[in-house]
C-alpha cells in the first residue's frame, strides 16, 4: 500500500471532523469566518490543497483561528511548522495529554518523526509492539474495563513514543498496531465506561494513526466509531456525513462483507438513536442481504465485535425502538439462543432489550426476570451500555413500582457496589 503524503495531521483531523473532501473543509473553514465576523474571509480548495501538501505554509493569524474553530486543535498540531522554527524537519511540538480520570500517562496528541539525535529501534520494534495490541484486543472480552484502559492508554503512550524512534516498513507497522491500540481504547471508553468525550478525542489519534500506516480499512472503523459517539448525542446529520466519510475509506480497502454489512449497521443505529427506525431498518436488511452474498476479502484480525449474531441484535434493537414488539421479542430470542457463551457484555444488551420488550407489552413479571439475568451477568461482566439499557427498562416499569418484584430490582440496581460503580464511571 503507497506511503500517505502531505500533511498527514491536517488530513486525519479533517476527516475525524467530518469533512471528507477539501471543499467541504473550505466550505466549513468559510461559514466559521462568517460566524466570527470574519467576512472578508473566504477560503478556497487551493488554500486547502497548500496546506495539506509536503510543505504547507504557516497560516496566518486568521486562518489560524478560523482551523482551531472547526478541527479543535492548536495549529502546532495540524502538521504546520512557525516561521521561527529554524530546524529543517517539522516541528514537533511535545506531546500533550489528554484528561484521563484514570490516572497515568494519557493519550498523546502528535505523532513524533525520527531526527538524526534520535535512538533508532530495531526493524522487529512494531512487530513486537503488535503482540501486546494483540493481547489487548483478546483481554476485552474479560478484563475489567476501567482495569484494562489503564494498560491500553499505557501501551498507546509507549508506541507514540517509539514512532520517533522508528522508520520504513517497521514504522508503518508500528502505526497501524498504534491505531489498533488507540480504537481500543476509545471503545472501552464510549461503550465501557462511558466517556464519549474522552472516547471521541481518543478516535482523533487513532485516526492519526491509521493514516501514518495508510490503512484504509482502520480509518474506515474509526470514523465509524466516532459517527457512534454523534448518533447517540442526537447529531443525525452529523453521523450520516461521517459514515460517509467511513465508506469513502471502506471503498479503499479491499472491505469483506462483514465490514460494509458493520457500517450499514452502525448507521442504522444512530438513525435508531435519532428517531428514524424506518430508515435504519432499510439499512439492516442492506446489511443482511450484504452478508448473505458475501465476497472474496478476509475482514482484518483487528475486526472482532461484528458477526451475523451481532447484526440480528442491532435490529432487535430497532424493531423495539419502532414497536415492532412480536418481531423484536423474536429476534432477540434468536439473539440470545445463538450468543457464544464468552459473549457477556452483549449478552447483557439482549437481555435488557427483551426486558425492555415485555415491558412495554405489559408483561412486568418476565421483564424483571429478565433484567435480574441482565444484572447476574453484569457481576461478571461490567458493561456501562448494559447497564443504560437497563436503566431504561426501569423507567418503563415505573407504573409498577410498587410491585414487590420492582422492588427486588431495584435493590439490585441500587445496591452499594453498582451504584459506586455508576458513579465512579
Amino acid at each position: 500500500m503507497a506511503r500517505p503524503s502531505g500533511n498527514v495531521a491536517l488530513k486525519a483531523a479533517r476527516q475525524a471532523a467530518g469533512l471528507s473532501s477539501q471543499q467541504a473543509f473550505a466550505d466549513a473553514l468559510s461559514a466559521a469566518a462568517h460566524q466570527l465576523g470574519m467576512v472578508h474571509i473566504m477560503v478556497s480548495t487551493r488554500q486547502i490543497r497548500r496546506w495539506e501538501s509536503e510543505t504547507p505554509p504557516w497560516p496566518q493569524d486568521d486562518y489560524q483561528r478560523l482551523l482551531t474553530q472547526v478541527l479543535h486543535l492548536p495549529v502546532e498540531q495540524l502538521g504546520f511548522r512557525p516561521p521561527w522554527d529554524p530546524t529543517p524537519q517539522p516541528v514537533q511540538p511535545q506531546p500533550t495529554a489528554v484528561p484521563s480520570s484514570h490516572g497515568g500517562s494519557a493519550l498523546r496528541a502528535t505523532l513524533p518523526r525520527p531526527t538524526q539525535s534520535s535512538p533508532q529501534q530495531p526493524p522487529t520494534i512494531g512487530a513486537d509492539y503488535a503482540i501486546v495490541t494483540e493481547a489487548h484486543r483478546r483481554l476485552y472480552w474479560s478484563v475489567a474495563p476501567a482495569n484494562l484502559v489503564q494498560a491500553v492508554v499505557e501501551h498507546a503512550a509507549l508506541g507514540t513514543t517509539l514512532l520517533g524512534e522508528t522508520t520504513g516498513v517497521a514504522r508503518r507497522v508500528l502505526a497501524t498496531a498504534l491505531a489498533e491500540t488507540h480504537l481500543l481504547a476509545g471503545r472501552i471508553q464510549f461503550f465501557d465506561l462511558r466517556q464519549p468525550e474522552q472516547a471521541d478525542s481518543t478516535y482523533l489519534r487513532a485516526l492519526q494513526a491509521a493514516g501514518e500506516a495508510g490503512d484504509s480499512l482502520l480509518g474506515a472503523a474509526i470514523l465509524a466509531h466516532t459517527a457512534f459517539v454523534l448518533g447517540w448525542a442526537g447529531c443525525r446529520d452529523e453521523a450520516v456525513e461521517r459514515m460517509v466519510a467511513a465508506r469513502t475509506y471502506a471503498r479503499r480497502g479491499p472491505a469483506s462483507a462483514e465490514l460494509l454489512a458493520w457500517l450499514d449497521a452502525v448507521e442504522a443505529e444512530c438513525l435508531t438513536r435519532c428517531g428514524d427506525q424506518r430508515g435504519a431498518l432499510t439499512l439492516l436488511r442492506r446489511a443482511e442481504n450484504t452478508l448473505a452474498a458475501g465476497n472474496e476479502n478476509a475482514s482484518p484480525d483487528w475486526f472482532t465485535w461484528f458477526s451475523p449474531v451481532r447484526l440480528a441484535a442491532f435490529k432487535g434493537n430497532t424493531e423495539l425502538a419502532a414497536g415492532h414488539l412480536p418481531q423484536a421479542r423474536t429476534t432477540l430470542r434468536r439473539v440470545l439462543d445463538d450468543l457464544p457463551a464468552t459473549d457477556g457484555k452483549q449478552r447483557i444488551v439482549v437481555l435488557a432489550d427483551l426486558a425492555a420488550v415485555e415491558a412495554a407489552s405489559g408483561d412486568y413479571l418476565a421483564a424483571c426476570k429478565l433484567a435480574e439475568q441482565a444484572l447476574d451477568q453484569l457481576t461478571t461482566t461490567w458493561y456501562a451500555t448494559g447497564m443504560d439499557r437497563l436503566r431504561d427498562v426501569r423507567r418503563v416499569l415505573a407504573q409498577w413500582q410498587d410491585t414487590a418484584e420492582v422492588r427486588s430490582l431495584d435493590d439490585r440496581l441500587y445496591s452499594w457496589g453498582a451504584t459506586l460503580s455508576s458513579l465512579q464511571r
